[in-house]
């Protein structure tokens, strides 16, 4: 197959560039484009939506190419290839040169439907698509509700796009999605059979992290980011430890606070009781492990591992912010806090494990719709939405 000439590489290595000529691919060609390929929210369910697509649907009319701009971790990329989904990583061009790169990329795979999960790209790929000749249906999927600077030049764009996907109802209530020409709500789920299997081996993780038996297991999955607000987790972390001696947490994620909070960890000497595991492969299975998911953000858009924990009955305690109380009911299937408290926090994890509200908090979790968390029922609504679009 033929690849790009050295000249439209726009100073990235050969070896990065994945063969985009050649037989015309059969079906709908869809291009996905999100600026980072880590194990973040929206990465992950970009992820986990082409994975149940390419399992659950048969006869599938959809062909599937991701790029991303960086990839600070192999994982997500090699789930992808080995599902058959092509990937096409930008991560070795210059930065002053990538976003050129990319317009040079989705020119020449004209795609059918383009989907933009970050607005970075969307604000460098909105105009150029609508100049292009043949252009593609253009859809932006948003993830959250915070609102960057690029958000700015987003809002001004994103009249540009034939439509807009929200994760969350909250998403397409905040101001991150205002001037879309129509705007489309999915919340996207998990793969509810595998982590009803791994709750079912719920034992054997425990001992795999070194967990006691008698251990009261909370669990927290988030990028070591100042949104994700792990300050604020450890103080509240120490307190619940003054009360429940019992209490193990277990924090992990990537990212630039990773090692700081491995320092603050060891200067309030809770090392025994509170553990930084670092970037886990396969978190999922942690998640459903645990007793609880605690959760401590300034900013969310609807976090993955939440729908993670439901799925797998396991009670969630959070700060109210993004599209947690879209999931979340206090009282029935977790507890939500004021953001920014560290002291409600700590009150609200103390509360849940109160051997009768925690049961009671196990029974509403498992009651969950499953086909609200369904990751499968996602991937056909996506691929239904291709068709019609691309017909119309």
């Amino acid at each position: 197959m033929e690849r790009m000439d050295r000249h439209s590489n726009f100073g990235c290595d050969r070896a990065d560039v994945v063969a985009l000529a050649g037989p015309a691919m059969s079906g709908v060609r869809v291009c996905e484009v999100v600026k980072t390929l880590d194990t973040g929210g929206a990465e992950v369910l970009l992820v986990e939506r082409l994975l149940a697509a390419r399992r659950r649907i048969v006869n599938s009319a959809v062909d599937y190419t991701v790029i991303c701009l960086r990839a600070s971790t192999g994982e997500l990329i090699e789930r992808l290839r080995a599902a058959g989904v092509t990937v096409i990583d930008l991560s070795s061009c210059p930065r002053a040169l990538v976003y050129a790169r990319l317009v040079a990329t989705v020119r020449r795979m004209a795609p059918h439907v383009l989907n933009v999960h970050s607005p970075a790209p969307a604000i460098a790929l909105r105009p150029f698509v609508r100049l292009t000749r043949r252009r593609p249906v253009l859809v932006s999927t948003v993830h959250g509700v915070r609102w960057p600077k690029t958000m700015y030049l987003d809002r001004l764009t994103r009249g540009l796009d034939d439509r807009t996907v929200a994760v969350s109802p909250t998403v397409a209530r905040s101001r991150a999605v205002i001037g879309s020409r129509r705007v489309l709500t999915r919340v996207h789920g998990v793969d509810v059979g595998e982590q009803r299997r791994w709750a079912a081996r719920a034992a054997d993780v425990r001992r795999e992290f070194d967990v006691p038996e008698t251990a009261f297991l909370c669990v927290t999955v988030a990028n070591f980011r100042p949104e994700k607000n792990h300050r604020m987790l450890l103080q509240a972390a120490a307190e619940v430890i003054r009360t429940r001696p019992d209490a193990v947490f277990l924090l992990a994620g990537d990212g630039p606070l990773r090692d700081e909070t491995a320092r603050e960890v060891k200067r309030r000497r809770l090392g025994g009781q509170v553990r930084v595991l670092g970037p886990v492969p396969g978190a999922r299975r942690l998640v459903a492990a645990a007793d609880l998911l605690v959760l401590s953000s300034h900013h969310e858009g609807l976090p993955v591992v939440v729908m993670e924990a439901l799925a797998a009955g396991v009670p969630v305690v959070s700060t109210r912010v993004g599209g947690l109380p879209d999931l979340i009911t206090s009282g029935r299937n977790g507890i939500l806090t004021d953001p920014g408290s560290p002291g409600a926090l700590a009150g609200a994890v103390i509360q849940a494990m109160d051997p009768r509200t925690h049961r009671e908090l196990r029974a509403g979790a498992a009651q969950s719709d499953p086909d609200s968390l369904d990751m499968a029922t996602t991937a056909e609504w996506f691929e239904e939405l291709y068709e019609d679009l691309v017909r119309a």
